[in-house]
């Protein structure tokens, strides 16, 4: 299942506006903090399909029966251009576990290349819920690769993929690869995917324009 937030209008519209205005870029505190409000507009979309308990909470006047998580989720972030993203689910889901992939690029030609994972620190992931971000979805390699590393610490009852924006061939391509019970968010679905695997219109290199132009 596939959820794009932009198919019905609200203020989150504004915070992807931002993220891909090249003078509003410019700023990268305002950039950082626009994937934030992205990722933590989804998290409170994506707890509406999480399991719940009804608890009894001791009010100074009484108690009040709320509906808590049953279960905390874990936070998996690629990085390092997910880190943002993972921030902002952190601020809603903040007794989550966080999991840390490193996840790169190796060309070998300007249109081919490999994924290659180096590094993962996860707790267990046995049977929890299994939240991974990136702020895009290009041609959905990274992700499934970042989620096959991740099985090491154990099979999750239910995955969830949150980016920014995506492109039809990589919601295609998780969707073959991930367990069909996945759900995917996005922010917007772009309309092209360049020969060098980049969203258009996209946004430009979200990792760079957090952190710095890499080396």
């Amino acid at each position: 299942m596939v959820h794009n937030l932009s198919l019905t209008p609200s203020i989150f519209s504004t915070f992807l506006a931002e993220l891909r205005d090249c003078t509003i870029q410019q700023d990268p505190l305002r950039f950082r903090r626009n994937l934030e409000r992205v990722a933590e507009v989804m998290a409170y979309e994506l707890s509406k399909h999480l399991d719940y308990e009804t608890v009894d909470v001791t009010t100074p006047l009484g108690e009040a029966s709320v509906p808590l998580l049953k279960q905390q989720p874990v936070l998996a972030t690629i990085l390092r251009a997910g880190l943002p993203m993972h921030q902002g689910l952190l601020n809603v889901f903040d007794r989550a576990e966080s999991a840390f992939v490193s996840a790169y690029r190796k060309h070998t030609t300007a249109e081919d290349f490999d994924i290659h994972v180096e590094y993962l620190a996860s707790p267990e992931i046995d049977g929890k819920t299994l939240i991974i971000s990136d702020p895009m979805l290009a041609t959905g390699s990274s992700m499934v690769m970042v989620y096959k590393a991740l099985l090491k610490q154990g099979k999750p009852a239910k995955v969830h993929i949150v980016a920014a924006i995506a492109a039809p061939e990589a919601l295609e391509y998780v969707k073959k690869h991930l367990p069909e019970t996945a759900t995917i968010w996005v922010g917007a679905i772009d309309r092209e995917l360049t020969a060098q695997s980049y969203i258009v219109p996209g946004l430009g290199d979200a990792g760079d324009l957090a952190f710095g132009v890499k080396c």
